[in-house]
């Protein structure tokens, strides 16, 4: 088979830097020095080529390196059936990618994950029997708009988190994607290697362990590219400052520089991006406390008010709250403003808590914290949704204030081009449109009822604003957000937060992660959980004495309704219900009873939602129904989002024949 010149060359290079990178060379120097030895011991004789070669295969040179030595077909398509390349979900998992294709004309940064150690807070830990579920521990990583999973593992003191994640590193900037980089260029970035540990338990609960930033530069003054780092994760929240374990990785990069640069360099341009950034900071919280103090001296009363200028994230570090917002796009994977507000209802709502009680503690988390977890507090879900509906072209803002009874709270905002002003509450998926009373309205004249949950606000903002409402009231029923009347709303300096908050403005800044297709099939996931909830149904029943038949038809005709839900939290908008309620109305026969119970969960656990459903008195009254020619039906659907966020709907149904 002959290959197009190009692909000859390419194949070349690939073969050079493989032989480079194992040191074929000094091997090859070692076995001709120990045969030369081995022949100048013996009667002297001439050494052949072919006595050379077989010296190299009986060392095993030639084996180690033509295992090592892969070639991969890049999958555009698959050339007998014609499917097309999955898409680029900017997601790696590594339980399932068992060969890298590796471009020679760019640079690479392997990252080898060697083992874990020290970490004690699992030091009693049982041995783990075979077929024992057990909590596991997964690594996730972010780096440069690429996001990547290691497979999970047991937990314990040594965890063996092993796995290697191949980083590409390329030039920003028109037309500079396709040269390499070289050390002067990969000094300037300053990219983090994000890393976050997340724990999940047996019941699928999981547990932000650790977050860490890690600066990758150091290999660069490295002639062999390669260097080793003990990293100390450290815990979060209220136990940043306590170590959570000691992971130990390896850097490499591919291929090796040809030209290195000093540590002194390198140490450098580290301490001058750290200076530049304490400096922005500085700089910024000297503006934030004069501001401050001119807010106070409008009105005494603004000291009780709201209004949230900093916050600490999970590693305890104090940032602008409008850092924590960015312009987050989707791509394919959210096609709506109000399907973005769907997906993220769908992450769930906890709150962390102080060690002992002691009330809510005030924390923060980063996007890629965020979505590795799963769940986080209302902070976290309204910044995430104002991303997105930024990303959608929405004029959105965070709203912190409070709810009923005080509650401390943040929502989101958007303005509409007319003026109207609508409230999204993140963890709903609600919308309410509002509508301010007029203080100075006579006493007769109609005045719109409030519609919102939300009973204060004390300032709303986004990536480029911060406002603080100085309104002699702070309640919304008489708030009116005309952000441009400064009796009514204290701005910021917009040049003042681009400088601490712009992408790229600080190193201290996390980067930006992408959001990550969905791992799940939504048919096969909607399939398993239906056969666990009837194998559970059907020994309850059994347990009860009596005997379970399923109708398939009427399971079937379930289907629409479910449908009918999800369409309706996604869009606020109901149709469908009466095909639904036509076919159920032919499927049952003239003197029987129907009667169908359906629920919502945002987890996949058949025991934990048989569990909930039967709480539910009118749930176990259909699953526990006698009677006459009974049947009964479920039928569950799994409505799988962005980050695997599910949103599963089940449905009970049975007729029976009504006797009087």
């Amino acid at each position: 088979m002959s290959l197009p010149p190009e692909k000859a060359s390419e194949l070349k290079k690939i073969i050079h830097n493989h032989l480079l990178k194992m040191d074929i060379h000094g091997k090859i120097r070692e076995v001709l020095a120990e045969v030369v030895r081995d022949e100048q011991g013996a009667a002297h004789q001439s050494l052949s080529e072919a006595d050379f070669l077989r010296a190299l295969q009986r060392r095993g040179i030639v084996d180690d390196m033509m295992k090592d030595l892969h070639f991969t077909q890049e999958a555009n398509t698959d050339a007998e059936t014609g499917s097309p390349q999955k898409p680029d979900t900017h997601f790696a998992d590594i339980t399932q990618m068992k060969k890298t294709y590796i471009d020679p004309s760019r640079r690479y940064l392997y990252l080898q994950v060697l083992g874990g150690r020290a970490f004690l807070e699992h030091l009693q830990e049982p041995e783990r029997l075979p077929g024992q579920v057990c909590s596991t521990f997964t690594l996730y990583l972010h780096f440069r708009n690429k996001r990547f999973r290691s497979k999970p593992v047991p937990c314990g003191c040594e965890p063996d988190l092993r796995e290697g994640f191949v980083l590409e590193i390329h030039r920003d900037g028109m037309g500079e994607g396709t040269k390499m980089a070289d050390a002067t260029t990969m000094l300037s970035m300053c990219d983090p290697v994000h890393l976050v540990l997340i724990k999940t338990d047996t019941s699928s609960e999981t547990t932000l362990v650790s977050s860490y930033f890690l600066d990758w530069r150091a290999v660069l003054s490295l002639s062999s590219g390669k260097t080793c780092l003990a990293l100390e994760l450290m815990g979060v929240g209220s136990e940043c400052k306590v170590p959570a374990g000691v992971l130990t990785v390896s850097l490499e990069l591919y291929p090796p520089l040809t030209e290195t640069l000093s540590t002194d360099i390198i140490s450098t341009q580290q301490s001058l991006e750290r200076q530049r950034t304490a400096e922005k900071e500085r700089l910024f919280l000297v503006y934030a406390k004069q501001w401050w103090r001119e807010f106070l001296e409008i009105r005494p009363s603004h000291k009780s008010k709201m209004v949230k200028i900093f916050a600490q994230d999970e590693n305890g570090v104090n940032r602008p709250v409008c850092s924590y917002v960015r312009v987050l796009r989707a791509g394919r994977l959210l096609e709506s403003p109000r399907q973005a507000a769907r997906f993220v209802s769908l992450l769930a709502h906890e709150k962390a808590q102080v060690v002992g009680g002691g009330g809510k503690q005030e924390q923060w988390c980063t996007l890629m914290a965020f979505l590795c977890r799963g769940k986080g507090d209302c902070e976290d879900h309204a910044t995430l949704l104002c991303s997105l509906l930024l990303g959608f072209g929405l004029d959105a803002y965070v709203c912190v204030g409070t709810k009923a009874k005080g509650v401390p709270h943040t929502w989101v905002l958007t303005r509409g081009t007319d003026g109207s002003i609508t409230f999204w509450e993140s963890l709903t998926a609600h919308r309410y449109l509002h509508h301010p009373i007029d203080p100075d309205a006579p006493p007769l004249a109609p005045q719109p009822k409030p519609s919102s949950p939300y009973r204060t606000v004390g300032c709303v903002f986004n990536h480029q604003i911060f406002l603080a409402n100085c309104q002699p009231s702070d309640a919304v029923d008489l708030c009116v957000f005309d952000f441009q009347n400064q009796t009514r709303w204290k701005a910021m300096s917009e040049e003042a937060l681009k400088s601490v908050c712009a992408p790229g403005s600080t190193t201290s800044l996390p980067p930006l992660p992408p959001l990550c297709a969905p791992a799940l099939d939504p048919a096969s996931a909607s399939n398993q959980l239906e056969l666990e909830m009837r194998y559970l149904v059907s020994e309850h029943r059994k347990d009860l004495g009596l005997v379970t038949v399923w109708d398939d038809h009427l399971s079937y005709l379930l289907s629409s309704a479910l449908s009918v839900y999800e369409l309706e939290r996604c869009t606020g908008v109901s149709c469908g219900n009466e095909e639904f309620q036509d076919a159920v109305r032919r499927a049952v026969p003239e003197g029987h009873t129907f009667k169908g119970f359906p629920i919502h969960f945002l987890h996949c656990n058949a025991r934990r939602a048989f569990a909930t459903c039967l709480r539910s008195a009118f749930c176990e009254e259909i699953v526990c129904c006698r009677g006459d020619h009974m049947r009964l039906a479920i039928r569950v659907r799994v409505f799988v989002y962005p980050e695997n966020a599910c949103a599963v709907w089940l449905m009970f149904a049975c007729k029976y024949l009504s006797v009087l």
